[in-house]
């Protein structure tokens, strides 16, 4: 685990090194890197991946009280990390709300400049922010005090309650040890509870901004995968064909057996999806 310091406060991040293609990852709210430890062991052996923990949520460091924590300044502070560690023609990959993320950076003009292709995993898109029963429910406990908040979140410390549609229940269906860990910031610190209300409490205007991004994909002219769980009942596959539509140079792809969190349900065979579409340099 490395650490940098951007504008908003000190990120945590991992990144596996090498000279291959270089993969960056983008989690969803109220989770970390981890959600990818599963592709990036199928994927380091021939690219550079690298995970940052974005304050969505489930992070380390409490970020500075003036940060925007919106899902832009997210997306803007996922810029600014390619940026600080002179990252060229990078993939990006987002699952759940962190391909929202790499809609909003991909659109924001000079922030794609250095961005090579993209994927699109089972994520949120068009007017599905916050996604469905799950999405809502969070956002509308979002708008508790932190305090209360994190006595809202106490309850996922039970299995039964994270398995819940309103929870986890929906969207994977083999990584509870994960969402476990997931919600241990927010029930055990301060300024992470904070910081995850003022993400929460921006999702009116965040969901604006999701919906006008769409509008921004066509001018993305680059290599686009976007891959989705197939049956998905958070993430509308029909928005998966969308997206792969929208974008210029975009193609769809389908992983059965699995929820939303492809990367915690299916990790082997999108590392194998992903591997197929940025392979690794010839030596």
């Amino acid at each position: 685990m490395k650490e940098i310091e951007l504008s908003a406060g000190t990120v945590a991040y991992e990144d596996t090194g090498g000279d291959g293609p270089t993969v960056v990852l983008l989690h969803g709210l109220m989770m970390d890197a981890s959600l990818w430890d599963g592709t990036v062991a199928g994927l380091s052996a021939g690219h550079r991946c690298l995970a940052p923990t974005l304050p969505l949520g489930a992070h380390l460091h409490a970020m500075r009280a003036d940060a925007d924590l919106s899902l832009l300044g997210a997306a803007r502070l996922v810029a600014e990390f390619l940026d600080r560690l002179d990252l060229r023609d990078v993939t990006l990959v987002g699952n759940d709300t962190g391909g929202a993320l790499v809609q909003l950076l991909i659109g924001d003009g000079d922030r794609a400049a250095r961005v090579g292709r993209v994927v699109l995993v089972s994520c949120e898109a068009f007017d599905n922010y916050p996604a469905r029963v799950t999405g809502t429910t969070l956002a509308l406990a979002g708008r508790l005090s932190p305090r209360l908040f994190g006595l809202f979140m106490q309850q996922m410390r039970l299995r039964a309650v994270r398995r819940l549609p309103i929870a986890f229940g929906w969207l994977t269906k083999r990584g509870d040890a994960a969402t476990r860990r997931w919600t241990r910031p927010v029930m055990t610190r301060q300024g992470i509870r904070r910081d995850a209300v003022r993400t929460l409490q921006a999702a009116d205007a965040d969901a604006r901004r999701l919906a006008e991004a769409a509008g921004t994909l066509r001018s993305f002219d680059r290599p686009a995968l976007v891959v989705w769980a197939a049956g998905d009942r958070v993430m509308p596959p029909e928005h998966g064909r969308r997206l792969a539509a929208l974008l210029p140079q975009g193609r769809p792809a389908e992983i059965a057996d699995s929820r939303t969190l492809v990367p915690l349900d299916q990790p082997e065979r999108l590392a194998l999806a992903i591997r197929e579409f940025v392979p690794a340099r010839r030596r």
